[in-house]
């Protein structure tokens, strides 16, 4: 994965929040419930997103290049525990195509390899500081 940096801010509306990268631009919200207006995902969704978006990749490029026979590839991620000390990922991972169990086994292995999967189970520090207006 390449390093890169994005960029939130929160000015507007009580928790929305305006997300941008070099070339794109997306919002982030809470649900009415938590007092946003659920005009975009919550920050855990687009977390989720991005590791099912990743393996999917990762799998689909893979098979690729190896030339089997993927026609596609359906990744659902949730969260099946979540308290102050732990969090557990659940990753479905359904391949559609005339694949042998040693190829649907090895692209198994594959989606365990994808960047934000690696990201997610590295040794992770975040340093934080505050910077001027």
């Amino acid at each position: 994965m390449s390093s890169h940096t994005i960029n939130s801010s929160s000015s507007g509306a009580p928790w929305q929040v305006a997300i941008h990268s070099d070339n794109h631009q997306w919002q982030a919200d809470v649900d009415t419930d938590s007092g946003g207006g659920d005009l975009a995902p919550n920050p855990e969704s687009y977390l989720l997103g991005a590791l099912g978006a990743c393996t999917a990749m990762t799998v689909r490029m893979y098979a690729e290049r190896k030339q089997w026979p993927l026609q596609s590839v359906d990744v659902s991620v949730s969260i099946s525990q979540h308290d102050k000390h732990s969090v557990k990922l659940e990753r479905h991972i359904s391949l559609t195509g005339e694949l042998d169990e040693q190829q649907r086994q090895r692209l198994l292995e594959i989606a365990e390899k994808c960047p934000v999967h690696r990201l997610l189970t590295g040794d992770v520090t975040i340093k934080s500081s505050l910077t001027a207006s």
